[in-house]
């Protein structure tokens, strides 16, 4: 079994969730995080003006700003691994710096508390 971990922009959450959903896949986890990559990023500002700009990175007054992303982490038997990453990669892709990133990790096992369940079994 493995975990697929991504990053990706916070607007994109709903619209992963869908196709991971249609795509057989229910169970996943996310959370708030902050980071950054190389080059160009999109930065949005959301206030009573909606603002859209592009900063670089390397910009004395940018450098070191992490941006507010959402990380998913969805646990899924080895052969399910590939149709998680497609469906999150074709979920995200706007060909734009700030897609995000996708990780799989090996996962030894897994545990139902409830029952004492383990192995592929616990999983969805």
């Amino acid at each position: 079994m493995k975990e697929v971990l991504a990053v990706i922009r916070i607007g994109k959450m709903n619209e992963t969730k869908r196709a991971l959903i249609n795509a057989g896949i229910s169970s996943m986890n996310a959370k708030d995080c902050y980071g950054r990559g190389k080059g160009f990023v999109e930065v949005r500002y959301l206030g009573s003006d909606k603002i859209e700009f592009e900063e670089h990175m390397d910009d004395p007054a940018f450098a070191g700003t992490l941006i507010p992303k959402r990380q998913i982490s969805i646990v899924v038997p080895d052969s399910l691994v590939s149709v998680v990453v497609k469906t999150i990669i074709e979920a995200n892709r706007t060909g734009k710096p700030g897609d995000g990133k996708i990780f799989v990790l090996p996962v030894a096992d897994s545990y139902r508390i409830r029952d004492g369940e383990h192995g592929d079994e616990t999983l969805d």
